[in-house]
């Protein structure tokens, strides 16, 4: 185990800070196309030719929309190894029971546990109905009522994900979503892992396959036999998982074009360094993962980076978060918490750590990110296990506009617009001057149409 770490490191008063991060987000955007080597050559091996991911993309979802379940099956034996009949595709509510009754039983109670905070927390920020009425003669409405059936995307290469499965599955649930089919690859860490099948039983999730990646994303979106179209798609996944959802948005809603775990945190002389640095690892071991430290203290950044050191070495995962560290991290020295605030909207990580004196303070001013973790005891873990709100949140700097997934993302709004013979007399004169205003000559009779002649005017 190598006992130094080649992090980059950046002083605001010598760097171009904003270029060097900006590079990083680049290289872990959909647009980046950071394939792991292995990858590659799955790749190369399906196709018989290099692809960009891009390419690999089209090729499946036209496939899979063209051939359906065959073209799942054919991609599942050349992308995940692993050879599927047409029946073995969904679990089946046999072998979730089995799961579940074979669960250790402290497992289960957590699943409960931290299915509850979520269920409490979506259901309080839940959308309800509003009503507005002017006067006697209009009345104005906005309904909202769930989606139909989703899709949730869990992955299973790496490690097996029931987090993923309670952030996505329970916002649906408390919006009132009755379709629920979740895809999982067939691995041991996915379809095959009696931990996250007894985590779908616990939720009351009947309909799960043993599907994943691009093939996943599609067979969902257009429909295949056994799996029939949903309305939206959500959950994390790998570079291809994201851009199949974008390649079938349109066809289908989704949730974002998610990109690799990424983590900026903010820390003044008040933080202790084992602290930042275990919340600098913890992203960096989903690898790819971007990991960002900045502070106005140098003497903090050096005592961190002899921290990151030590816990690299003794952790199982050390190895693989070393890589992203190296890659994909940095410590940034600035010249101050205004620099510091300015920085950070720039960046607009998935997750910002606020780890200072006085965190409410410094997040009044922090305005993008995807969830904000404040004090010195709250490490990002917090949110992805068990807190409440969904931990599948936008990365790459898109939380300027985007936002985490939450229960509302499951309902859509329709307006209802109800007026009298007197209520459409009083707007009609506004109504009318717009009409010919656009030259709309139709929308104008309409009104006149239906009020008396001497009205029409």
């Amino acid at each position: 185990m190598a006992t130094t770490l080649n992090i980059c490191r950046i002083d605001c008063a010598n760097d171009d800070a904003r270029e060097a991060i900006f590079e990083l987000r680049r290289q872990l955007s959909p647009n980046g196309n950071v394939v792991s080597p292995q990858g590659r050559a799955r790749t190369l091996a399906a196709f018989g030719e290099e692809l960009t991911p891009q390419q690999v993309i089209e090729r499946i979802c036209a496939d899979v929309r063209k051939r359906g379940l065959d073209a799942v099956l054919d991609y599942t034996a050349k992308l995940d190894g692993v050879t599927l009949g047409p029946a073995e595709v969904r679990v089946t509510r046999d072998e979730l029971l089995e799961a579940y009754r074979a669960a250790d039983p402290a497992y289960l109670r957590t699943l409960r546990r931290v299915r509850d905070n979520i269920l409490a927390f979506q259901s309080g920020i839940l959308n309800r109905d509003a009503v507005m009425r002017r006067g006697p003669n209009t009345e104005l409405r906005l309904r909202y009522r769930p989606l139909r059936r989703v899709g949730v995307c869990i992955p299973g290469g790496a490690a097996a994900y029931p987090s993923s499965l309670l952030m996505t599955v329970v916002p649906a649930q408390a919006a009132g979503v009755h379709e629920i089919a979740v895809v999982v690859p067939p691995t041991p860490f996915g379809g095959y892992n009696t931990d996250l099948l007894a985590a779908c039983h616990a939720l009351g999730v009947t309909e799960v396959h043993r599907i994943g990646g691009a093939q996943a994303v599609a067979a969902m979106a257009y429909g295949i036999e056994g799996i029939p179209a949903v309305d939206k798609i959500v959950g994390p996944g790998n570079l291809f998982v994201a851009l199949a959802k974008r390649q079938v948005y349109g066809e289908v809603d989704i949730d974002s074009i998610a990109g690799p775990s990424e983590i900026v945190l903010i820390a003044d002389w008040t933080a202790d360094p084992r602290f930042i640095a275990a919340d600098l690892i913890s992203q960096a071991e989903h690898s790819p993962g971007a990991s960002v430290l900045i502070t106005w203290e140098a003497d903090l950044i050096e005592r961190v980076a002899e921290a990151l050191v030590k816990q690299l070495e003794q952790l199982s995962r050390g190895d693989l978060a070393r890589e992203s560290l190296e890659r994909f991290g940095a410590l940034i020295l600035v010249h101050d918490e205004d620099e510091a605030v300015t920085l950070t909207n720039l960046i607009a990580p998935e997750h910002l750590h606020v780890s200072t004196s006085d965190p409410d303070r410094l997040a009044e001013r922090l305005t993008n990110a995807g969830a904000i973790f404040l004090g010195h005891d709250t490490p990002v873990a917090v949110g992805d296990y068990a807190a409440g709100p969904s931990h599948v949140l936008p990365t790459g700097g898109t939380a300027r506009w985007a936002s985490g997934l939450c229960s509302n993302d499951f309902l859509k709004r329709t307006s209802l617009i109800y007026v009298n013979r007197e209520g459409l007399a009083q707007i009609a004169p506004d109504v009318r001057l717009l009409a010919d205003k656009e030259g709309l000559t139709a929308h104008r009779y309409s009104v006149d149409v239906r009020l008396d002649d001497h009205d029409a005017t």
